[in-house]
């Protein structure tokens, strides 16, 4: 998988704010984005947990912790796809 490095532009003590060393928020900042484009519907789990450096299941497993949910159908296309197996 090919990448692309963004910056972002931050106050200066923010690591010393929040008790983080860069790598550290990098990470947190690259899961948070990934969740965020997953609710919004932006990107797939699959694609999300790439973003996120987790593995699927790990990133289903952090969903799961956060009470973020790991599916986003709603009834009526749980309903569209059972009709289908039927």
């Amino acid at each position: 998988m090919s990448s692309q490095t963004f910056s972002i532009i931050l106050p200066t003590d923010i690591l010393s704010t929040i008790n983080e060393s860069e790598v550290e928020l990098q990470k947190r900042l690259k899961v948070l984005l990934a969740v965020q484009l997953y609710l919004e519907g932006k990107i797939s789990i699959g694609k999300a947990s790439q973003i996120s450096g987790f593995s699927r299941l790990d990133f289903e497993t952090y969903l799961s912790e956060n009470r973020i949910p790991i599916s986003l159908l709603d009834f009526e296309e749980v309903m569209g796809d059972v009709e289908k197996v039927k």
